[in-house]
């Protein structure tokens, strides 16, 4: 049930879901910056390197289903607080880890124990913020993830020769548990008028989410805009700044801080002005189509190198915080009792998109590569198929929207 929030939500709500959310982004593009000293430890190539780092992104992904039935079963309280103890020992194992093997297992738990930060956010603005505020909400979690990418980028780069990349891993496990201590001790607990019935009717009603007009056309467009956002930010970004703007890995993980700071000045502003838009009948989706089409114009800037790069990759950071419209878009089409699973059934969507341009982009690679192009060559193939794939994704967007799922 939707109700204003207390004086003191923002202490008691936002900030222990902020902190959660924070590690999640953190962890997703930790990779992008200690991707050198993973390939000159293990002698990855870029496939393996990709592989490696999409284990985030398909655990991430797997755990979308139960997620979203745990989460309107049970609260964000719990299921959020227990998985965030699954990242900690994640992270100790990626700390200890010494092969491949060993780093994706815990990559991939890792990916597990964070998969409902977003997600258990959006599920406790919805239980405890009115509608009108859902924009603005979900645009300050996203800013504060906006911040868990940034940590990622100079400030991580600039500590790695002191502590290391398992020195840093370390750190990551304990926060996990006191995030996780802290979210059980500060969120309410679920509403007594939790979504009842066995776990067939749950499946049932999943069934239905991913049958619905509503659902599946954002289905697509989530995987191609956000799950290429989320594999150029957590890894593919880096190498294109270097191999074809020519900077080197402190430049471009500089530049990595100049998109991140776009992301967050997009997300912070969503936040700012989403309640005034709300109330002006300015609807999510109607962000989402004007805000992809001004992505993708950024992106095609990008691949002509046409404007200064500083400036392009802010604007892609900044335009691509149009994305978390995706879920409130998506959640619009059924009722309220469903939101858990509707947000995570996109939000798979969205991961399964991010496993697969992740690791098909070094896979394209290595293969361009084979057949005798540059790394800088390759990379803008790789790059103008992904900016094609958007476009195609875009289309479904463009019809009208179906009347309200009521199968809960």
């Amino acid at each position: 049930m939707q109700s204003s929030a207390v004086p003191s939500a923002w202490g008691r709500i936002f900030l222990p879901f902020a902190l959660g959310y924070y590690l999640s982004y953190l962890l997703r593009t930790v990779n992008a910056v200690i991707s050198p000293a993973l390939t000159a430890d293990l002698g990855l190539t870029a496939a393996s390197l990709g592989l490696l780092t999409s284990t985030y992104f398909l655990a991430f992904g797997l755990a979308q289903i139960p997620v979203g039935i745990a989460l309107d079963r049970f609260g964000p309280r719990r299921v959020e607080a227990t998985l965030l103890l699954v990242t900690a020992l994640g992270a100790a194992l990626f700390a200890l880890g010494d092969g491949l093997h060993t780093l994706g297992v815990a990559r991939a738990l890792i990916g597990l124990g964070v998969s409902a930060c977003l997600m258990a956010a959006l599920k406790g603005f919805a239980l405890w913020y009115p509608r009108e505020r859902q924009s603005s909400m979900t645009g300050y979690i996203m800013a504060a993830g906006a911040l868990g990418a940034l940590t990622a980028s100079t400030p991580l780069e600039a500590v790695l020769p002191v502590l290391g990349w398992r020195g840093a891993f370390w750190i990551v496990a304990a926060v996990s548990v006191v995030a996780a201590a802290v979210l059980l001790r500060s969120l309410p607990d679920v509403p007594a008028d939790r979504p009842r019935g066995g776990l067939a009717d749950a499946m049932r009603a999943l069934g239905g989410i991913y049958t619905s007009p509503a659902f599946l056309r954002l289905a697509a467009s989530s995987a191609a805009f956000i799950g290429s956002f989320m594999a150029l930010q957590s890894l593919w970004a880096v190498p294109w700044m270097m191999h074809v703007n020519g900077l080197g890995l402190a430049q471009a993980a500089g530049m990595l801080v100049v998109l991140n700071l776009g992301s967050f000045a997009g997300q912070l502003s969503i936040g700012l002005l989403g309640v005034q838009l709300a109330r002006r009948g300015v609807e999510p989706l109607t962000l989402l189509r004007s805000g992809y089409v001004a992505l993708m114009l950024v992106q095609l800037a990008i691949l002509n190198a046409f404007g200064p790069v500083s400036l392009l990759w802010f604007l892609f950071g900044f335009f691509s915080a149009v994305n978390s419209q995706s879920y409130l878009a998506a959640s619009r089409g059924f009722e309220p009792a469903l939101f858990g699973r509707v947000s995570t059934a996109l939000n798979l969507m969205a991961f399964a998109g991010a496993f697969a341009l992740q690791w098909g982009l070094g896979f394209g690679l290595d293969a361009l590569g084979a057949r005798g192009h540059a790394m800088k060559d390759a990379l803008q193939l790789s790059f103008a198929g992904l900016l094609a794939l958007q476009v195609l994704a875009y289309v479904p967007l463009l019809f009208p929207g179906a009347r309200r799922s009521s199968s809960a």
